[in-house]
């Protein structure tokens, strides 16, 4: 009989966090939940307390990211890496300690990170983690940004401009972009999305990135938010959230 892994997922995105939970029950006879973090200050505290086996772990998180929690933990659990880099940039996870999950997440290739676990010889050291952080933080410096997004139309592909895009935005499982010619489904994550947009684009809301060169005011709202007036043709406004204060602020100079 396989081992039962204690297991604590850690993700901001509570969709990605339920999929992965359905997904993971899969396979109940190797993994145990035994919480769910949403941010890498909680989760921290949860791996202090709970002392799990393994992680399945967000990387880009408010507050605290899942690099920066790897960083300040004594003792790293085996870590299982959900995320959105792309797959050929990931090199430096090719061992038998660490597995590597491009969102959204696929029963098949859970399989074969199970498997991984299963056959695993040995842990991998806190010292050996933090060097595959620092060439992941390397490669992610490197990589190219995107200048445009595929939107899927029928039996086609067609690539819309992001100096077009005004903004980005979440709603259940999809996501929107919208233009002054209207708005798309489009088949990213807001947080695939924030790993690869250009830098004038800004996660203003947990379900709003917003294109900054579009941006024509913004106002001060209560509970530390602002309003944020776009310059498309609709004259739209996005209402920012509470916990993006500090974000818009740093971007303001106020």
């Amino acid at each position: 009989m396989a081992k039962q892994y204690s297991t604590l997922i850690i993700d901001d995105e509570r969709l990605a966090r339920v999929r992965l939970r359905k997904l993971l029950a899969n396979f109940s006879e190797v993994f145990t939940i035994v919480g769910e973090a949403k941010n890498g200050l909680e989760a921290e505290e949860f791996i202090i307390d709970l002392q799990p086996d393994i992680i399945f772990l967000d990387i880009e998180m408010p507050k605290q990211t899942g690099f920066e929690l790897l960083q300040k933990l004594e003792k790293v659990p085996m870590v299982v890496f959900c995320t959105a880099f792309e797959e050929y940039s990931l090199k430096a996870f090719d061992t038998n300690s660490i597995d590597y999950l491009v969102k959204p997440v696929k029963l098949e290739r859970l399989q074969q990170t199970v498997d991984k676990i299963l056959n695993l010889k040995h842990t991998l050291s806190s010292e050996k983690m933090l060097k595959v952080i620092d060439e992941i933080d390397i490669q992610k410096k490197e990589r190219k940004k995107m200048t445009t997004i595929a939107v899927k139309k029928s039996d086609k592909i067609v690539l819309v401009k992001l100096n077009a895009v005004s903004h980005f935005k979440a709603t259940d499982k999809y996501v929107t972009l919208y233009t002054d010619k209207g708005e798309e489904l489009i088949e990213y994550s807001l947080t695939a999305l924030e790993e690869n947009l250009p830098a004038n684009f800004l996660r203003v809301h947990r379900s709003i990135i917003v294109n900054t060169d579009c941006i024509k005011e913004f106002q001060k709202y209560f509970n530390n938010r602002y309003i944020i007036v776009l310059k498309n043709k609709n004259k739209a406004t996005i209402t920012t959230g509470r916990s993006y204060k500090e974000v818009l602020k740093n971007w303001i100079e106020i």
